[in-house]
């Protein structure tokens, strides 16, 4: 078992002529997308010719591709494993879109990917590391659309209208909403091209705009795929709407992290349902969420990115950088809360903060590490004291016997 990481390195060698795009290589694919391809990609409204992967790896200012600190690392070693890779070696990618307007509390990016088989992949990017983008989530829990659902939509429209193949649509977290939102409202002739949708670990939708959108005519081509601990694909999700669970080598919200997935050969290691305490406590906000009415869900949307934004963070990962003085200004804004609602923030918060918690948990393992490490040496340092003073005594008393026998030969 390995990551998408092995996958690209055991399964590289083979086209996706020799075999077909599988649901691996639309995770690898998704999260190709959170690359930034500003100025690097044609945007939608230019209609340009489609660039390759070599193209970009010889771009002068090819490190900005990288620029999202969260998976810099993972992105790099994505990005040189597609270029060395007989499979992706030949991507080409066209039709770019980033758009994040704090004002409209929208984030939204697509990309449309070329395969060597002729295949078509377009892939919405999830929420970035903006604030903004992160509240867009909750505001999911809205009667009515959000600014990017509606840009998936028409993102969809314009570029089906480019080619007249079948293809394959899909996204991570926020993206993987906005490729079944997208998928459902399209135009008839565009939905008709569709081969499959690929939500990993995106939200669900309220019934609402479930109905309004007819999700039933797209439902058999809908893959849903989430890990064993998800937070962020079971928001707005029915338990019986039919979901694929997957192993992850983390746990708690960094399991949404798609380098954690488990792959074995050319498929994600299966597990048979997420876990009984995250299932309830899904299920608990899904339906707080639901019993409130559009007023209080704007109330509680807002006061959540209000208490998260007392931080002063623009990014998640400000937000996490300086957990214990960011916590405070948490605990301190929730204090002003009724008490469920506060109850309610605090256990999105809670999850928001499972990876910061892990770094506090290795800050004290460290810590620990550190101090016996220290006790250790302290004791090694005395033992080897007490050797040398034990030492010297019996070299004392060694050198007193020898006096003692000289001075009873010397009066013999």
């Amino acid at each position: 078992m390995g990551t998408i990481l092995d996958y690209l390195k055991d399964y590289g060698d083979y086209t996706f002529s020799e075999k077909p795009l599988n649901e691996v290589d639309s995770l690898v694919l998704c999260q190709f997308s959170y690359l930034k391809f500003d100025g690097m990609v044609p945007p939608i409204e230019e209609r340009g010719e489609p660039v390759s992967i070599q193209y970009l790896d010889r771009l002068p200012d090819k490190e900005k591709l990288f620029a999202d600190e969260r998976y810099r690392e993972n992105n790099t070693a994505l990005f040189q494993r597609m270029l060395d890779s007989v499979r992706f070696s030949s991507l080409r990618m066209n039709y770019y879109v980033n758009r994040v307007d704090t004002e409209k509390e929208t984030q939204f990016s697509a990309v449309t990917f070329f395969l060597e088989d002729g295949s078509i992949y377009v892939a919405y990017r999830g929420t970035d590391e903006t604030i903004i983008g992160w509240k867009e989530d909750f505001n999911l829990a809205f009667s009515e659309p959000v600014p990017g659902q509606i840009h998936s939509v028409e993102y969809l429209n314009e570029t089906a209208a480019f080619f007249d193949r079948h293809f394959f649509v899909g996204g991570h977290s926020k993206g993987g909403n906005f490729a079944a939102f997208a998928a459902m409202n399209c135009e008839e002739g565009v939905q008709d091209r569709i081969i499959k949708i690929y939500s990993h670990d995106g939200p669900g939708f309220r019934p609402e705009i479930r109905e309004a959108g007819h999700y039933e005519r797209i439902a058999d081509r809908v893959v849903k795929i989430i890990p064993h601990s998800s937070l962020v694909g079971m928001l707005l999700e029915s338990h019986a709407a039919g979901y694929m669970v997957v192993e992850s080598k983390s746990f708690g919200l960094l399991q949404h992290d798609p380098y954690t997935w488990l792959v074995k050969e050319d498929r994600f290691v299966r597990v048979k349902d997420i876990y009984k305490r995250r299932k309830f406590m899904d299920e608990t906000l899904n339906e707080w969420i639901l019993s409130m009415d559009e007023e209080h869900i704007h109330s509680f949307v807002d006061t959540l990115y209000e208490v998260v934004s007392a931080s002063k963070a623009a990014t998640l990962i400000d937000f996490t950088a300086d957990w214990k003085k960011n916590m405070t200004a948490v605990v301190a804004a929730l204090k002003e809360l009724d008490k469920e609602t506060a109850s309610m923030i605090k256990r999105i918060i809670v999850s928001l903060f499972e990876l910061t918690g892990e770094r506090a948990k290795e800050e004290i393992k460290e810590g620990i590490q550190e101090r016996a490490e220290e006790g250790r040496m302290r004791l090694e340092e005395g033992r080897q004291k007490m050797e040398e003073s034990r030492l010297r005594k019996e070299e004392k008393k060694k050198r007193r016997f020898s006096s003692h026998e000289g001075e009873h030969k010397d009066r013999k």
